[in-house]
């Protein structure tokens, strides 16, 4: 029941931010649009956090979060699956400048297979697929989880590439690194809420976590600072444009993000891993940390539909 509230917790989260996302870019941005994209990348970041969550436990113990995640990363995976399925057909549509609604198979199939935005959408929608197959379908073990994570993580970083930055060599690569680093970081957060139960595991789990977070972080801003510097012609921009006041509001909550978790990684980490800590209240950290997460990825989502 827990979970379920987190899960319900986030939903809200992500459809305010997606309303305060359209405010701050309502002639250039559309909120149907934004909620399908955050759907899409917040389910695409989560099952990339349950494929490499095991990862973060000992040899002895990783077995057992693998199997724990595979009931979350199905759910994800498929809910994955679906949402990039409805962002193509949205897509789709919109090139056409036809409703949804009237969106032929042919003009479907034809996006999908002939544009850039058609075929990345539809490479992640494969690899959302052969993951939620893979799990369901092979005996989950360590070597079958390391090739999850490379589906998954190949899923996630198909669609940024043909963005604004996709003319961009600098910008691509920055913006493939940006992405990854940050889908890692809140990704493998959602997984260890919804996979670590007691305190021996967060004693465990959360330093590992930490050290891969200190790494994500540092990739995601120099991501980010090239893509910026790559998309932006002049400061003014950061305020004077839809897509550039949407920057700047990830731009703050990303900061909020860093500071928090330089916070908790003086305090909340040594508690942990000393079991001063318990699971409660780890979980409450971590689920608090998740709300900015959610609001910064559904910021993200709204600039990769701004223009």
């Amino acid at each position: 029941m827990t979970r379920q509230r987190a899960v319900a917790g986030g939903a809200l989260v992500v459809a305010v931010a997606a309303v305060v996302a359209w405010a701050l870019a309502r002639q250039q941005n559309s909120l149907a649009v934004t909620l399908v994209r955050a759907v899409a990348d917040g389910s695409a970041v989560v099952a990339f956090g349950l494929a490499a969550v095991p990862m973060l436990d000992i040899d002895r113990y990783r077995g057992e979060l693998i199997r724990r995640a595979t009931g979350p990363l199905t759910i994800a995976s498929a809910i994955w699956l679906v949402a990039e399925l409805l962002r193509l057909g949205v897509a789709a549509a919109q090139a056409a400048a036809v409703p949804v609604s009237r969106l032929g198979v042919h003009t479907a199939v034809d996006f999908a297979l002939h544009t850039t935005p058609g075929r990345s959408g539809l490479f992640s929608a494969v690899a959302a697929a052969l993951v939620c197959v893979t799990v369901v379908v092979t005996p989950r073990s360590s070597p079958t989880n390391v090739a999850v994570v490379g589906l998954a993580a190949a899923g996630v970083a198909a669609r940024p590439l043909t963005g604004h930055l996709s003319e961009s060599a600098l910008g691509g690569v920055a913006v493939a690194v940006h992405t990854l680093a940050a889908a890692l970081w809140c990704g493998a957060l959602a997984a260890v809420v919804l996979t670590v139960e007691h305190r021996g595991q967060w004693a465990r789990v959360l330093p590992r976590f930490s050290q891969l977070s200190l790494m994500c972080v540092a990739a995601l801003l120099v991501g980010g600072v090239l893509a910026a510097v790559a998309t932006l012609g002049s400061p003014s921009q950061l305020y004077a444009t839809g897509y550039g006041r949407l920057l700047s509001a990830k731009v703050a909550v990303t900061v909020v993000l860093v500071l928090l978790a330089y916070r908790n990684r003086t305090m909340w980490l040594p508690a942990a891993r000393t079991h001063r800590a318990t699971a409660v209240v780890s979980r409450s950290r971590a689920l608090f940390e998740l709300a900015i997460m959610a609001v910064a990825l559904t910021l993200a989502a709204a600039l990769a539909v701004t223009g």
